[in-house]
């Protein structure tokens, strides 16, 4: 017999997605029914879900000044908060979990009027804007990478870290591969839906430029756009690199468990799934990244000796292959970044993310459950 119903509330992206997802399983095997409400880009992930039910809520973003357009935000903000008022009704949702992205807003919002149980995750550093207009009206504040300081709300704060998807978890047995001179080397390029040009420009040029002898033991896999990928594989066939190209991988758990060497951007998924891991990483934050999170994220890392942080402004392609080409000749030094990721790793977030969210639908409050959470 199922607990009842919890409603999960992400943007369409996979940085909101995938931790929404983790959290989807933990409670489905724990009895809850789940459901999603999200925007239109929640196609591609949409396969792997464990929803009930998926519920695109109408949202906007109040980015801009011009007034027409702010008025037709907040109008379609405003039926967006009607359309999640009659969901939460409906399927009587005992609590309201936000991930972060503008389509969070209208659900969050509605369910905190009919004095329904809400929480927010925040993955990041940074608060990102939605988790921030809606901090000071939920029940609680999860934070992955957040400070209880930085969630502006201490009394609501539970550190719970960031839950990673079950095929990571599943990859966790996978050791980490110290390579060595004369076999191949593994690297793993991905930016997401909105860096991945910089690397498609960048990188084939950093491997041109590395001595023949590294050049051939190189094994690329690498997140392309449609747009950019003609263009990509001709580079990489004109050196004779075996490279596997494609806008988005399906298995990126199985491609980042194999992977000798990372370089990518630092959302606070990809980060958290690499300490999870315990992979070496050269990260490059997306530099128009709202709130400048990503170089946050990375930081935290890269203070622990899991990665390095290079700013695309001075990255240039020489310079990352001149990286490249150090790490390939320093095994030991990457297998000790990648013991250092690991070391940063919390795999149980998922658990810990349940257990404050069974608290908070049951009534308890964040004080409540501080007071009963393991030591």
């Amino acid at each position: 017999m199922s607990k009842g119903t919890i409603l999960l509330a992400a943007g369409g992206t996979g940085g909101h997605l995938f931790p929404a997802e983790s959290l989807a399983h933990e409670l489905v095997a724990r009895g809850w029914q789940v459901h999603l409400a999200t925007d239109d880009r929640v196609q591609r992930f949409a396969g792997t879900f464990p929803a009930t039910e998926v519920h695109r809520i109408p949202a906007a973003t109040l980015g801009g000044r011009n007034p027409i357009s702010l008025l037709r935000a907040f109008w379609t903000i405003w039926r967006g908060v009607r359309r999640a008022g009659e969901v939460i009704g409906r399927i009587d949702a005992k609590a309201v979990v936000g991930f972060g992205g503008y389509p969070t807003l209208p659900p969050l919002y509605a369910a905190t009027r009919r004095g329904r149980p809400t929480m927010v995750h925040e993955a990041n550093v940074v608060m990102g804007r939605a988790n921030k207009a809606l901090g000071g009206r939920v029940t609680a504040i999860a934070g992955g990478f957040l400070s209880e300081k930085a969630s502006g709300h201490p009394e609501k704060y539970v550190f719970t870290g960031n839950p990673v998807r079950q095929p990571i978890l599943a990859a966790l047995q996978t050791e980490y591969v110290v390579p060595t001179p004369t076999e191949p080397f593994n690297l793993l390029v991905f930016g997401g839906s909105q860096g991945a040009q910089f690397f498609s420009d960048a990188v084939p040029v950093a491997i041109r430029l590395l001595a023949e002898p590294e050049r051939r033991r190189i094994r690329v896999t690498q997140q392309v756009r449609a747009e950019d990928m003609e263009r990509v594989k001709a580079d990489y066939a004109e050196l004779g690199i075996e490279a596997e190209l494609a806008p988005f991988f399906t298995d990126m758990a199985q491609r980042l468990a194999s992977a000798q060497l990372v370089i990518s951007r630092a959302g606070a998924s990809t980060v958290t799934e690499l300490s999870v891991l315990g992979k070496p990483a050269l990260l490059v934050p997306y530099p128009h990244a709202l709130d400048h999170d990503q170089a946050a994220n990375a930081s935290a890392l890269a203070a622990a000796g899991g990665a390095e942080v290079h700013m695309q402004s001075s990255l240039s392609p020489e310079k990352l292959s001149e990286r490249l080409s150090a790490l390939m000749r320093e095994p030991q030094h990457l297998a000790s970044m990648a013991a250092a990721a690991r070391s940063t790793g919390k795999p149980d977030a998922v658990q810990l993310l349940a257990d404050l969210t069974e608290a908070i639908a049951s009534g308890k409050t964040v004080l409540e459950f501080r007071k009963e959470m393991p030591r």
